[in-house]
């Protein structure tokens, strides 16, 4: 678990964490007093917590629940998420960089589409992703 004052990760599988700004993407894109969580779960669980709150009944690869105004849970399934890397012609951790950021970005309050995007792609650009 690695851990700092507003941004926790908890890795719940056997599987390693790439190193990436994890931390500065969260404090870019939400702010440094932004409360977040990255939960690193399998597809079990991940498929469990999709079913439940999205009534999708297959994993995915993020899912991000805004818990309250400045608090917040990030779910990515690493397996799930170095399948869809290729579909997307991405290497695995810059495709887990823009999982992140499509995650953050969610919690900011938008929904898939166009605004959404674009907002992406400048954070995308700051990144390098």
């Amino acid at each position: 678990m690695s851990t700092n004052e507003n941004f926790t990760i908890i890795n719940k599988t056997n599987g390693k964490l790439p190193r990436l700004p994890f931390a500065n993407i969260k404090n870019h894109i939400l702010g440094e007093s932004y409360s977040l969580s990255l939960v690193i779960v399998g597809k079990k669980e991940i498929h469990k917590l999709n079913n439940k709150y999205r009534k999708v009944d297959r994993p995915t690869d993020i899912l991000s629940f805004e818990v309250d105004k400045n608090l917040g849970e990030i779910f990515i399934c690493l397996s799930k998420a170095k399948e869809k890397s290729i579909s997307f012609e991405r290497t695995y951790n810059n495709f887990l960089s823009f999982l992140f950021i499509h995650g953050c970005v969610h919690l900011l309050g938008f929904d898939h589409g166009t605004k959404m995007e674009k907002l992406e792609e400048k954070y995308r650009k700051h990144f390098k992703v």
